[in-house]
């Protein structure tokens, strides 16, 4: 086999000359990678952020799809940015929005506001499982969200979805116990093909509507909690993502390059391949400093704010030591840093005292039997030699 050399980080190694690499080479990240400073850069942003910022604090904004479109607009808001849908509580968007998990959902919202397409069937239903009706009012409130919006932020969560078999329309979540009718209500997967139509029409009615807004999707990194499969959740959750992320990307790479103003924020791949211990103990919510970084990233290369790579970095380095402290000491480690009160830190720091010490005596532990085999070993190499 014939050797090129090749670098990546600042140092040389051998590769496989024997095929042609094209014209964009982009390796993927090593330990070493993710500590250049220009890790943000090469690794996470790179080919997805927009030439320049223009989201300014009087941008209008609506944020809506997952429950990671919360963080988004929670830590917006927060900054004193203009996040319509955090500012009104009568459209769906505003306080169900992040219970739309699913590219249907999200579809059906936009067809109601700007086309007047009500569901035949009784399909949005709150937390609680109380029924959201297709009120005229709420419509036309989402309807003036939406004709406002000078930028869109969806956030795509899961494949799965309950569906109502006579109309074939899909249900914003699971169906409550007290409406399920065995008979009409259906579990199953969707496919590759019905995001990515879904996408396209979100797309062009948003194109329709609204033909100046910028539009950026996100794919939420939160499992699902369960899945209504005969099979394991992590298996189930694992098609769920693979199923969005592709459709997203094949929807990107179709209509980006006409639309200067569509965009794909990759906080799903920087949550799960930017860090080691991003989970909670619960391994679905992601710790808030993955979260932090996460939305520094969008505000460094998006918004017009004080926000720049040195900063930017800080946010990354301070992330990276907690997710090794974690890796260490375990979910102590962490809450020590997020804890409020004078009572929650000195429980914490009782927790990581004892996790270290946990540690210290199974390194003992390990230790002592290194040298308990060694010891036979060399008594038995004793024995070998005196025979």
């Amino acid at each position: 086999m014939s050797r090129i050399l090749i670098e990546q980080d600042g140092a040389q190694r051998k590769a496989s000359a024997t095929f042609f690499r094209g014209e964009t080479t982009n390796f993927y990240p090593s330990d070493k990678s993710l500590e250049r400073n220009s890790v943000i850069s090469d690794y996470f942003a790179k080919g997805w952020m927009p030439a320049e910022r223009f989201v300014t604090r009087d941008t209008p904004i609506v944020a809506f799809g997952s429950c990671f479109a919360e963080n988004i607009s929670r830590y917006l808001h927060k900054a004193g940015f203009n996040v319509l849908t955090k500012r009104d509580n009568l459209a769906y968007v505003s306080n169900m929005g992040d219970g739309m998990v699913n590219t249907f959902a999200i579809r059906q919202q936009f067809e109601w506001a700007w086309l007047g397409k009500t569901p035949q069937a009784e399909l949005w239903h709150g937390y609680d499982a109380a029924q959201f009706g297709y009120d005229e009012a709420v419509r036309q409130r989402t309807k003036a969200l939406f004709d406002e919006a000078e930028l869109f932020v969806i956030t795509l969560g899961l494949s799965e979805v309950w569906y109502d078999e006579p109309t074939g329309e899909v249900f914003w979540r699971a169906v409550p116990k007290d409406k399920y009718d065995p008979a009409r209500h259906k579990f199953r997967v969707t496919s590759h093909a019905e995001n990515l139509e879904n996408l396209q029409a979100i797309h062009a009615l948003i194109r329709a509507f609204r033909p100046d807004a910028a539009v950026l999707f996100t794919v939420s990194p939160i499992p699902l909690t369960a899945t209504f499969r005969p099979v394991t959740c992590l298996s189930a959750n694992a098609v769920s993502k693979a199923i969005l992320r592709a459709a997203m990307d094949e929807f990107f790479r179709r209509n980006a390059p006409n639309d200067p103003r569509l965009f794909y924020f990759p906080s799903y791949d920087i949550v799960m391949h930017g860090f080691s211990h991003q989970w909670r103990d619960d391994r679905r919510h992601v710790y808030s400093h993955v979260l932090d970084f996460n939305m520094k990233v969008f505000e460094r290369y998006y918004c017009q704010t004080e926000m720049d790579d040195a900063a930017l970095l800080a946010s990354f380095r301070y992330a990276q030591r907690l997710d090794r402290l974690i890796g260490q000491l375990g979910h102590a480690a962490v809450a020590l840093h997020e804890a409020e009160t004078p009572d929650e830190r000195k429980a914490a720091r009782v927790a990581a005292i004892k996790r270290q010490r946990e540690l210290e005596r199974a390194k003992i532990r390990q230790e002592r039997r290194q040298q308990r085999i060694a010891a036979r070993r060399a008594a038995q190499g004793t024995a070998i030699a005196a025979e």
